[in-house]
This record gives C-alpha cells, structure tokens and sequence, in this order.
C-alpha cells in the first residue's frame, strides 16, 4: 500500500512540476476474507520492528489509520455503488464464501447495465475461480434477459475455443521440450522458458520439426 501511494505521489508531482504540497489520500484496504479483521488499522502497528531499534526506525515510519472496508460486514444487497462495482464487490464476497454461481452475483437487474466489456470480464474472473464448468454453463443457461443470455451463450462459447486453444499450445510445447530431451538428453532451462512463452501454433509446429532435425541445441536456438 505504502509503494502504491508514493507512485501516486511521484507521478503526481511529474505531472505538476510547480506544486509545492502532496494532494490528500484516503488509504483504503478491502478486506475479503470471509471472517472479522483481527489487526490493527494503524499502518504503524503492521511494521516488525526489531527489538532494540524502535525509537532509531519509527521515525522513519509513516504513521496513520487507513479506513477498512470488510465485506464480511456487508450483506450483499447493502453493497452500494455503479453496477460494476457492485458485482465486483459481491464477487469478491461470493468467492470466499463459494457462491460465485449464487443469486447475487447474477442479479440480472444490474448484469443487463454492464458495457460488453465489463459483462466479460466479470464472467472470466468468475470462470477463473477454479469453477464447476459445467455448473457455470448451465447458471448462463438459467439468464432470462434474452439480450443477456444471448451475451452470456456467446461468451461461453468463445471461453470453450480458447480452452481448446490454450490446451493445444501447451501439448505443442511439450512436444517440442520432450522431442529436445529424446534427441539431446536435455531441454535448459532457458531454452524451456522460451518455449513455454510462444504461443504461435504455426511457430511451435516449425520447432518441433527442428528439435527433431537439429544437429545440436545451438543449431535449435537459431530457430527461436
């Protein structure tokens, strides 16, 4: 928290160049655990100081209360705020509580107000939650908006292909690491980090023809 708000500061001041005070921040920490907060809210009281060089480093320590959100304290329809936001803090709730696929997350009262762009992104933080699948395809199926269910449909579809997608490139990528190993005893760890970050399948199709021709891993790593 302390680095995010002297980032903010610094780029406030090179934005700036004649100001001679810092603008005032509200610190504020969302807490998503499903339980009560139990430490202090005074940023001081979070700092180990080792014993013997309290009075030598407190000096040096910013000393102030930020404010606390707990969603823990909140019902999920007194979450107040935009449409956005108000999901994405029931989200945050719903996660911990393992209710993402539950009815305040899929109100459709405030699902129906999202741009395209924030409807997707709020199903594929929900998807990415280590999710049933097929429980969360058929929660898209229950949509009653038609607009919103034809959105919905139309997104897990396109979640589908990617799926199938990212598996493929990661098979290709193990094809061409266990192609290295067979024709070189080894793949390094460098050639391997390489690897793991193409994505092209037409690319990875090119080296795992030439894991297999090769002459040596230098001649490889030319194809890169």
């Amino acid at each position: 928290m302390l680095t995010y708000t002297i980032r903010i500061w610094n780029d406030y001041l090179r934005n700036n160049p004649g100001a001679t005070k810092l603008p005032a921040i509200l610190p504020l920490v969302l807490a998503q655990d499903n339980k009560p907060w139990k430490s202090s809210t005074r940023f001081a009281d979070l700092i180990d100081i080792p014993e013997g060089a309290g009075a030598d480093i407190k000096k040096h320590i910013p000393d102030f209360e930020f404010q606390l959100l707990e969603l823990y304290h909140m019902p999920f329809d007194k979450i107040l705020g935009t449409p956005m936001g108000i999901l994405t803090l029931r989200a945050l709730k719903a996660e911990k509580l393992q209710a993402l696929l539950d009815d305040p997350v899929w109100d459709e009262s405030l699902l129906i107000q999202l741009p395209s762009a924030s409807f997707e992104m709020l199903m594929r933080y929900i998807l990415d939650r280590d999710l049933d699948k097929p429980a969360f395809r058929r929660k898209l199926q229950t949509l009653r908006n038609p607009k919103l269910s034809k959105n919905a449909m139309s997104l897990a579809e396109q979640f589908r292909q990617e799926g199938r997608q990212e598996g493929l490139i990661f098979s290709q990528q193990q094809a061409v690491l266990e192609a290295l190993e067979i024709r070189f005893q080894r793949a390094p760890e460098g050639l391997r980090e390489e690897i793991e970050a193409i994505t092209d399948s037409e690319k990875l199709t090119h080296l795992h023809r030439a894991a297999i021709t090769s002459a040596d891993l230098e001649s490889f790593a030319a194809e890169l």
